[in-house]
């Protein structure tokens, strides 16, 4: 249960601050009643009237009350008056009546009347009369005792609570100082993260934003930088054969090359600029439907001359079908481009999901090559004198095997040499699939 709230408290910064600013009342709510009833106390021990302890004996000598006998002011006219504290707690008043004096000692009482009244009025105005202000007594006398005290709890209460903001907010600063770098150009700018509350959330967050940003930026600079390299080498073989064209016709072996050349400019440009809108998230690049995955292997297996190896039962897949056709044509060209043999396709439900596997009896693929081979632009050591292929087919496999949500990767050919490529897609019942939206999710 402590746990539990600890971690509450510790995921939540408004309740921090607020339990800051609740405990920092408190103690000055409690500091307050303290410095009043210190001062309501020296205020009544200056006006109290002055008490004596009285002992009450039988004739025995047997003690029958203790206490403290205290004299109410009153007129001597009325008789003494005695308030009677006892130890344990009771309260008696004794009441004495009022000697009758003589006639001759009338004027003498009515003269100590008078002169008693005086000393009266003289205590009252020392009581309200201010102590020198050498008198240390000054600092704590009522009201200024009381005013002073309350000032020195307020600036305690103040500075204590200082440093808990102070300390949360600087965190918020220290986000805001990342983001202001990130929106200058630092892209590698990042914030730290302290805790597990709200400040620590939007840490991380945008940490993780940034690093997105900062990969998809390098990805389009390294798409642009491999792009102009690989548009240079058509080209330039097209300038050549246009430049051996000015003696006279073109051969049919020369026509053949610069068509040779333009097909492979028109396919780097067209796998570029559906490498650029699959990396756009809110491109529109089709909608999604039910696709017959069999159906479409054996189209592109007849195609291109590969096996189709397949069970009795029908796979049908939520995707963009010309996306999948894409795919798919993709990893029959590259094992067609670097196989020996014979290329085979096979499909199967592997773990609710269909598997297409496109085998080829080519040299393989290195073990430790086998993720690089997605990466835009790249190609094994030595193929890249192969006929056809920029690099850009199997990053775009894998780019439209995540927007469906799916996987692509290499492995060895189990039924010797060569390399299987193995693409796993999720299935979609119809009857549940919602509404397909216009763009990719």
């Amino acid at each position: 249960m402590l746990r539990s709230i600890s971690r509450t408290f510790s995921q939540r910064l408004y309740l921090r601050i607020w339990l800051a600013v609740v405990g920092g009342v408190a103690v000055l709510t409690l500091a307050v009643g303290w410095a009043w009833r210190t001062a309501a106390e020296q205020n009544a021990q200056r006006i109290a009237p002055p008490s004596r302890e009285v002992v009450l004996r039988d004739l025995q000598g047997r003690v029958v009350l203790e206490g403290v006998a205290t004299r109410q002011p009153q007129h001597p006219s009325e008789g003494v008056l005695y308030r009677l504290q006892t130890t344990d707690g009771q309260t008696f008043e004794l009441e004495l009546e009022p000697r009758q004096p003589k006639p001759e000692r009338l004027d003498r009482m009515e003269r100590l009347d008078r002169m008693e009244r005086m000393e009266r009025r003289e205590r009252a105005a020392a009581l309200r009369a201010p102590p020198p202000p050498q008198s240390l007594a000054f600092w704590t006398r009522p009201p200024f005792g009381f005013l002073w005290m309350l000032a020195l709890v307020g600036l305690a209460v103040a500075l204590g609570v200082f440093p808990i903001i102070r300390r949360l907010m600087s965190r918020l600063e220290a986000l805001q100082r990342g983001v202001q770098r990130f929106g200058e150009g630092d892209l590698a700018a990042r914030v730290p993260v302290q805790g597990n509350d709200e400040v620590a959330d939007l840490s991380r967050q945008f940490n993780a934003a940034a690093e997105r940003i900062e990969a998809l930026l390098r990805s389009h600079k390294s798409l642009l930088a491999n792009a102009s390299h690989e548009l240079r080498s058509p080209l330039a073989r097209i300038r050549m054969g246009l430049e051996l064209m000015q003696d006279g016709a073109p051969s049919a072996s020369a026509r053949a090359e610069i068509l040779r050349n333009i097909a492979e400019l028109d396919q780097l440009v067209d796998e570029i600029l559906l490498a650029s809108r699959l990396d756009a998230r809110e491109a529109d690049v089709g909608s999604f439907e039910m696709v017959d995955l069999l159906g479409l292997a054996a189209e592109e297996c007849a195609r291109t001359g590969a096996e189709l190896e397949a069970g009795a039962q029908a796979l049908e897949v939520h995707a963009i079908a010309k996306l999948l056709r894409r795919a798919l044509r993709n990893l029959l060209e590259n094992a067609r481009r670097y196989s020996d043999g014979a290329v085979s396709v096979s499909l199967h439900l592997q773990g609710g999901k269909a598997e297409v596997r496109v085998c080829d009896q080519g040299p393989g693929v290195p073990a430790e090559l086998r993720e690089r081979i997605f990466e835009p632009f790249y190609r094994l050591p030595g193929a890249s004198e192969r006929a056809g292929g920029v690099g850009l087919g199997l990053a775009l496999v894998r780019s439209i095997a995540g927007r469906h949500h799916g996987t692509v990767h290499c492995e060895s050919n189990p039924q010797g040499r060569g390399a299987c490529f193995v693409l796993r897609l999720p299935l979609r019942n119809p009857a549940a699939a919602p509404a397909a939206p216009n763009t990719a999710a």
